[in-house]
């Protein structure tokens, strides 16, 4: 491993280096961190501790490695975070929220409408180390985006790329909270950033808008209400008192975000892997409940959703037409699947179809 001492590059200018290779390899913006996380390790015990984490055992079971990234990786002394806008017009006729309101389509959270971001993000992560490496020479590093035991947020707020809102996600001033994060784990000793202060203020559209009230307090979410976590990471039944709150939404949910004003500031993503998919961006919840299990594979193939299945799929798409108006239609495409082969698409089908008699 190289050490800065060696190279003939200072740690100033290097950082400025880095800032410009992340503008190259499609980041918007970039800080660094420390490895210091212990203040935050009390709130995310208390967290796990009232069981909000739900079925997501595996952040209980890493905790070590998301407190001390030491754990996670030996050697590292800086995290590098980058930022990547992923904001875009959904159909052109629609707003997000319009989209939630139209009962007869299915709502995909924005993010999962084009390529699945861990795929684009790791290799343009691993392209900044590598324009680092032709710099400096060889020298430790790792990178990771949402797929390891990181604490992203804490570590965007500790680089200066934002604050946590209230929904808990990452907030920019500039650029509100349409974006993924990236970290690479680094044994150079890089100069830190200044931590982002708080500003949202008295604001609580977030917290008022979550359609299953979520959102439990100022900065605390249970995710075991959250729509996102029931649709995305929840493998079973989802409660019968959160169905109806569903509504529309078969993978995900944006309303925090399209509410929050700092979204006002989103500029549309240049990266074109974000755009979305022709095959999921604002179809009605009859062609996508058709889809067979191949059609699926093949419609999904590399994007976010897939990793979810088609059995959750159907799921999803089940509750929300047992939301949707009564049609001939939807009655249709609810009686196909009520003999289907998976127990958990035949309770929400049946579930559904009692919505509309």
């Amino acid at each position: 491993m190289n050490s800065l001492n060696e190279s003939k590059i200072g740690v100033e200018q290097l950082k400025s280096q880095i800032k410009v290779i992340a503008a190259e390899c499609g980041f918007d913006d970039v800080g660094i961190a420390n490895c210091d996380l212990s203040e935050c390790a009390p709130r995310l015990k208390e967290w796990i501790d009232k069981g909000y984490a739900g079925d997501m055992d595996f952040i209980a079971k890493r905790l070590d490695m998301k407190i001390d990234p030491n754990k996670l990786v030996n050697g590292v002394k800086r995290i590098v975070t980058l930022r990547m806008n992923y904001f875009q017009t959904r159909d052109k006729s629609m707003s997000g929220m319009q989209f939630i309101n139209a009962s007869d389509k299915g709502f995909v959270s924005s993010y999962a409408l084009g390529r699945d971001y861990h795929k684009v993000i790791r290799g343009r992560l691993e392209k900044v180390a590598r324009k680092m490496k032709s710099i400096i020479g060889p020298f430790g590093y790792r990178v990771f985006t949402d797929s390891a035991p990181v604490m992203e947020v804490e570590l965007g707020v500790q680089s200066g790329l934002g604050w946590r809102g209230k929904h808990t996600l990452l907030l920019n001033k500039d650029v509100g909270s349409w974006f993924f994060l990236g970290e690479i784990y680094t044994d150079l000793d890089l100069p830190i950033d200044n931590p982002e202060t708080e500003h949202c203020g008295t604001c609580n559209r977030c917290i008022d808008i979550c359609p299953t009230n979520a959102i439990v307090a100022p900065y605390k979410l249970d995710a075991r209400k959250c729509i996102s976590y029931l649709t995305i990471e929840h493998k079973g039944s989802i409660p019968k008192k959160y169905r109806k709150l569903i509504g529309n939404r078969i993978y995900g949910c944006d309303d925090c975000q399209l509410v929050c004003p700092w979204n006002k500031y989103a500029s549309v993503t240049a990266i074109t892997d974000f755009n979305a998919r022709d095959p999921l961006d604002g179809k009605t919840l009859v062609s996508l409940f058709s889809w067979t299990e191949a059609q699926f594979g093949k419609f999904t193939e590399g994007s976010a959703i897939r990793r979810i299945g088609y059995e959750r799929w159907l799921r999803n798409i089940a509750c929300a037409l047992g939301n949707a108006p009564t049609t001939p239609e939807i009655i249709r495409a609810l009686e196909s699947k009520k003999s289907h082969d998976s127990a958990l698409v035949r309770e929400h089908v049946a579930w559904a179809l009692d919505e509309h008699f």
